[in-house]
This record gives C-alpha cells, structure tokens and sequence, in this order.
C-alpha cells in the first residue's frame, strides 16, 4: 500500500460526503474510554469497515466507530477506537486519523489513552495530562517521501503536547471529581505488558506513565500544525510498582470505568471551553 496523498484524501472525500459538515475538534478514544462516543449528539456513525481503505481496530474494548455529532455546541468527529502498531499496521499508516482529522477541517485534537503509572505517586484513576514523550524506537509516521500537503520534511516538535490546551484543562479541574498529574509518556510497542526492569530503565529517564499508543498521533499533529491535547487515564500500575501485582486488561477496563463518567464531563468541559 502507498501511503500517499491521494491515499488519505480519497479517504477524507468519502467521510466528508457522508457527514456534510467541517468538524471543529477531533478526539480519539483510547482502550475503556468509548463513553464519551455516546453522549455525541446527533451522531452520525461511520463504521471503520465500511470506509473503503480505512484500517479496522481488532482490539475488543475499541468500538471501530468514526462519529460526527454535537458536544457543547461544537462540531466533533471521534474516532471510537483507534490502530495500533501491535496490531501489525505500518507506522505511516498510524498518521490516518490526523491527517484525516486535518483534511476536514479539525483545528484541535484531543487524544485519550489508557496508561500504566511509573510515576510512584500516581495513583490508579489519576489522569496525566501529557507535556512530552519519549519514544525509543527509531520508527516514524513520517518515513518515506514526505507529503508536503501536510507540512515539512523537517518540523518542530517542543509543544507537540500543546502547552495552552493543557493550561486549559488544568483550569477545569478543580470540581471535576478527578486526581489531575501532568507528566512524560513513553511509548512502548506491546502487546505485551511492559517487564519491571524496563519500568525502572522508564522511571530513570524520566517517564510518568506508560503506553502503546498516542505517540504517532502526536507527531502526526505536530507535522501538520494540530494543536493536540492529551491525556492518560492511569488505570494500573506498571510492572513492578506494586510488589507481585499481575496487569492484565480487564483491570485496565474496570479501572477506566470507574472514572468514565467524570472523565467525559471533563472532556466535554474542555471541548466547550475551546
């Protein structure tokens, strides 16, 4: 498959004829956080397998849902569910969901996942607004020729995690029942859980919480000049954290639904505020 521009506009041309609107902000929903997909009102629901092209998410907490509706008075397109490289999906093909999110007309996205904390004081249903990254592998959404209709070949990534859309969201916390951290994410490829020896090698470079997803989301928003707001709902400790604690992924769904209901009032309280 050539991951080129017609690639992505085909895409965009399909979604937009069936949505008949310029969505405002674009959010995707990481694992155990589809709620706020079902309070989009007025939604009009596209399922990933009937966009000709469109990857399908095969992980069963992920809907696999792209829905445009209202939330507060703003045009949204969600994507519930989203790719990940575990997965077996081409990093270049994980920058679809921006650059789609882009080519109809989405001025911010808002990307959400499901964490492992690293950071000790972290507690499980924290949220962690993302201020940086670290991601070791070597690969790219952006490797082969670049698309230049999206931006650079070389571009900028010091606010990637947008600084004033985090400062937002720190001013809506105070009432929104949730423990709020700011803090590194790090990305690892999964599926397999992390092992305590890369937590700890994690902790010394300077990572707060883990996970298998976001980061190509982000670098695909920097590359096209998307402010990005992301954030990690902790929904377990990582290996080795809590002494001869077991992760497996029911935990993580039973831990984000614990919060789900104060974490998308929060999110629709971003989204009106923008």
């Amino acid at each position: 498959m050539e991951y080129n521009y017609a690639y992505f506009r085909n895409i965009a041309d399909f979604v937009k004829d069936r949505i008949q609107c310029e969505p405002e902000v674009g959010v995707i929903l990481g694992s155990g956080l589809g709620k706020f997909a079902e309070t989009i009102e007025d939604p009009i629901v596209l399922p990933y397998a009937g966009i000709p092209g469109f990857p399908v998410s095969t992980v069963q907490s992920h809907a696999g849902k792209l829905i445009c509706g209202n939330v507060n008075g703003k045009k949204v397109i969600c994507m519930a569910g989203r790719f990940h490289h575990y997965e077996g999906y081409d990093f270049r093909l994980l920058s679809l969901p921006i650059r789609l999110f882009k080519l109809l007309g989405v001025r911010t996205a808002i990307v959400t996942n499901a964490a492992g904390g690293v950071n000790t004081s972290f507690r499980v249903g924290d949220v962690m607004l993302i201020s940086d990254h670290i991601k070791l592998s070597s690969l790219s959404p952006m490797e082969g020729p670049n698309l230049d209709e999206f931006g650079e070949r070389f571009f900028d990534v010091s606010d990637m995690y947008t600084k004033r859309l985090r400062d937002l969201a720190k001013s809506l916390a105070p009432g929104s029942g949730l423990r709020m951290q700011e803090g590194v994410y790090m990305y690892f490829a999964g599926p397999q859980f992390e092992t305590p020896a890369e937590i700890r090698m994690a902790r010394l470079l300077g990572a707060d919480a883990v996970g298998m997803s976001t980061v190509t989301e982000a670098l695909t928003a920097a590359h096209c000049g998307m402010p990005l707001l992301g954030m990690s709902v902790i929904t377990n400790m990582a290996a080795g954290v809590v002494p001869d604690a077991v992760i497996n992924h029911a935990e993580v769904g039973e831990a984000a639904d614990s919060i789900s209901d104060r974490f998308v009032a929060f999110t629709r309280e971003i989204i009106k505020a923008l």
